[in-house]
Order: C-alpha cells, then sequence, then structure tokens
C-alpha cells in the first residue's frame, strides 16, 4: 500500500479489541477466551463457546442449545468433536443416539456404549428418581417428575391427551408401587393399573371396579413396553453393574431407529440419562445430555410436553441440554399451525439460548424466520453457507463460524467411509 506521494506505508496491526473499535459494524469481539475452540469466526479472530461460562458471565440465561443441520453440513461433526473437547475441562457428556453414530466417540473415550434391544439383557428405569436440586435453585420433586414422565409415556402410546380419570388412575398406580420406599417400574404400575388397591380406589371417591375401568387403556398401552413387542429395555429395574463413571455415556438405539415407537423409547432413554446424571453428578459438576434426532421426541404431544418440562431444569441440575434436527421446519411441522406440539416447540426455543443454524434450503428458512428471530441478511445467508459453516445465535447476538476438525478427529468425525470406499 502506497501514500498519495507513492511511499510506502507499512501495514497497521491492531488487537481484536482495537479492530472492533474501528469497524463497529463488522468486527466482533467474540465472546470470550474461556471455554472450548470451536473454530474460526469469519469476521474475525477464533471463536470459543461454553454455555456455563456464558451463563456464569451473564450472556445468555440458560445454557441449552438446539442444532439444525442437513445431512451432510458438518452437525454431527460439531457435536462429536465438541463433546470430545469439553472433556479437557472435566466435563461429562450423556447421549441419546438413535443411529448409533457414537461408537467412534464412545471408542475414542475407552467406553462401550449401552445398546439397547428388544428382549435384550440391559434395562433402564425410567423412573428412577433424580438428585435434588442444585445452587440454591428449587430443587426438583421426584414424586412429580415420576407422575408428569408417566403421563407423558401413557400420553405418547396412547396417541392422545390422557382424559382426567386416567391420568387420576395412572397417578394412584404409581402412589401404590412406592409404598415402603420402593422404586417404581413400569411392571409394577401396570400391574397396579390392572389390579388397583381399594385404598386408591377410596383416595378419590370411586369404587375399585370403576378405577379399574378408568386405568385399562393405559394399562394395556403400557403393556407394550413391559410385555410386547418393545419388553426387554425398560420393563425391571437398572441392570446392576452398569459403569457411569467414565466421562460419556451412549445409549445406543439403533436396533430400533425405524421403530413407530422411537420417540417413546427416546423418552424413555432420555428420562433414566436424566435421573442417572443427576445422582452422579457433584455440586459442582457439569454435563452435557445430547439428543440426537429430537423431532422423534417433538412429534409426539404427550413426550413433547415432558421434554419441555425437562429443558426448564438444565439449570437446577447443572446440565446443558443440546438437541438435534435435520431442517428448521422440524420444529413447525410437528403439529397444525397454532396447536400445542408447535407452541411446546417454540417454548423449547425459548429455553435454548443458543441456536446454531447450518446450510438449509430457502424455503425452510423463510418458514422459520420468524420462529428464530433472523435478520433479513440472516434468511439470505443461511441457504449459502458452505459445509462446516454455521450461522450462531447467543443470546443476543449472531456469529458466522467455520468448525474446524483436528488431525486427530478427522477419523471421529468421518460418516463418508461408505461413499468414498474406505
Amino acid at each position: 500500500m502506497r501514500d498519495r506521494a507513492g511511499f510506502k506505508v507499512p501495514a497497521h496491526a491492531v488487537t481484536t479489541r482495537n479492530l472492533g473499535a474501528a469497524y463497529p459494524l463488522v468486527a466482533e469481539a467474540g465472546l470470550g477466551h474461556r471455554g472450548v475452540l470451536i473454530g474460526h469466526d469469519l469476521l474475525g479472530g477464533s471463536f470459543v463457546y461454553d454455555p456455563f461460562e456464558l451463563y456464569a458471565s451473564g450472556v445468555v440465561s440458560n445454557p441449552n442449545m438446539i442444532v439444525f443441520g442437513q445431512i451432510g453440513r458438518g452437525k454431527s461433526s460439531l457435536l462429536k468433536t465438541y463433546l470430545w473437547r469439553q472433556a479437557v475441562f472435566g466435563r461429562r457428556a450423556w447421549v441419546v443416539d438413535p443411529k448409533g453414530e457414537y461408537a467412534a466417540l464412545a471408542e475414542l473415550w475407552g467406553v462401550r456404549p449401552v445398546a439397547l434391544r428388544p428382549g435384550g439383557t440391559i434395562r433402564l428405569n425410567p423412573l428412577d428418581p433424580v438428585a435434588p436440586g442444585r445452587a440454591g435453585l428449587v430443587p426438583d420433586d421426584p414424586a412429580r417428575r415420576q407422575c408428569e414422565l408417566l403421563a407423558s409415556l401413557a400420553s405418547a402410546c396412547l396417541n392422545r391427551p390422557l382424559l382426567p380419570r386416567e391420568r387420576a388412575a395412572a397417578d394412584l398406580a404409581l402412589v401404590s408401587t412406592r409404598s415402603g420406599g420402593v422404586v417404581p417400574t413400569l411392571p409394577a404400575v401396570v400391574a397396579a393399573l390392572l389390579d388397583p388397591a381399594e385404598e386408591s380406589a377410596s383416595r378419590i371417591r370411586t369404587e375399585r371396579a370403576r378405577l379399574l375401568e378408568d386405568g385399562r387403556d393405559v394399562a394395556l398401552e403400557l403393556r407394550r413396553l413391559v410385555d410386547g413387542d418393545l419388553r426387554g429395555m425398560f420393563d425391571g429395574p437398572t441392570t446392576e453393574g452398569l459403569d457411569l463413571s467414565g466421562p460419556l455415556v451412549v445409549l445406543d438405539l439403533s436396533a430400533l431407529y425405524a421403530s413407530g415407537a422411537l420417540g417413546v423409547l427416546m423418552a424413555c432413554a432420555t428420562a433414566w440419562l436424566q435421573a442417572a446424571l443427576t445422582r452422579e453428578g457433584g455440586p459442582s459438576s457439569h454435563a452435557f445430555l445430547v439428543v440426537d434426532e429430537a423431532w422423534a421426541i417433538l412429534a409426539n404431544l404427550g413426550v413433547a410436553r415432558w421434554l419441555q418440562a425437562s429443558w426448564k431444569l438444565s439449570r437446577a441440575h447443572g446440565v446443558a441440554n443440546v438437541a438435534a434436527l435435520h431442517r428448521l421446519s422440524d420444529l413447525t411441522s410437528v403439529g397444525a399451525a397454532g396447536s400445542e406440539q408447535v407452541g411446546l416447540a417454540e417454548g423449547l426455543l425459548s429455553d435454548s439460548e443458543t441456536l446454531v443454524i447450518y446450510a438449509q434450503p430457502p424455503g425452510e428458512v423463510a418458514k422459520a424466520a420468524e420462529l428464530l428471530s433472523l435478520s433479513g441478511t440472516e434468511v439470505e445467508l443461511v441457504p449459502q453457507l458452505a459445509r462446516g459453516v454455521a450461522l450462531w445465535k447467543v443470546g443476543r447476538r449472531s456469529f458466522l463460524v467455520r468448525h474446524v476438525v483436528g488431525a486427530t478427529e478427522r477419523a471421529l468425525v468421518d460418516t463418508d467411509r461408505a461413499m468414498a470406499g474406505r
């Protein structure tokens, strides 16, 4: 570069802090340096992100995240490398894996996925109690949580909301199974619904035969998880000897990916993970709970209600929930316009202050622009994003970030082996 007289002028070097002042509409100061390196901020500098650090500094009001990404755009690469890098900070990760894609990450971490199969030998009890809330927040009530989960599972199995008498019958069955301090299980609840106690009937001023009839449909649908085609996974106490002390726990549901009951099974798996995670973690521990293919849960009204309630407890349990979806329209296609399903999806967004959006078709972005609070520039930009580049919306700020995969991480994220003949 030369001045008007033709003399060469040396380049002017400044820090990103000064550059942000010189070019306030172009340069971004970033989110600080505390946390995991994601990659390059395309407007200058590197991009570092950690939800717990940002929550402590007041940048976000909750640690939850939703990642949108079509196949081949880099969503899975981001999730796997992000969890792997968090291990440096002593963070733990718990993953619901419906497609069996996290086996390589588990192997790198030196652990084996917990593979669930119909008629298998490993059982998880979704009604296991959770630990109390932390950090002075309102503690979670295990009994209330069990009632919410049971009602959500019953509603999901019936594919409709529960009637008041059905909900009462389910609640009373759950209460009767807890007598003597015993941890309830789904088989015990089904048995209590099919053979209600006189005491349960008297509590709601009805007859035992009437209470049996009120809860019969719920019992017959839940029976599918106990004695039907989905038995052998959630139909008893949690299998003893499961090693939950490692930095990563993966629940592999790939044997059931094509099942129409995938949403119900993922809800059972997520419920058990949340309960186990809060018991295993200490008062100062932070962990990530990843729900891949979350569309399977959101599409079911009963399970979506429970998931949103669980999302709201993230701060109390010190857990950052991460939901992975393919398309932006997954949020609006879970139900009819104005339906409760869509409202729950919008609620999940409001309880997730970090959104990561990889390239989407123009029609997808236009539909969800208002829902995601995208600016006109962002609507035009998202369909043009290259592979590995995403729009990050953190709190009230937006960033364009290119995810960088290290040399030692490439085998971890390589999902093109079959297509490339490797």
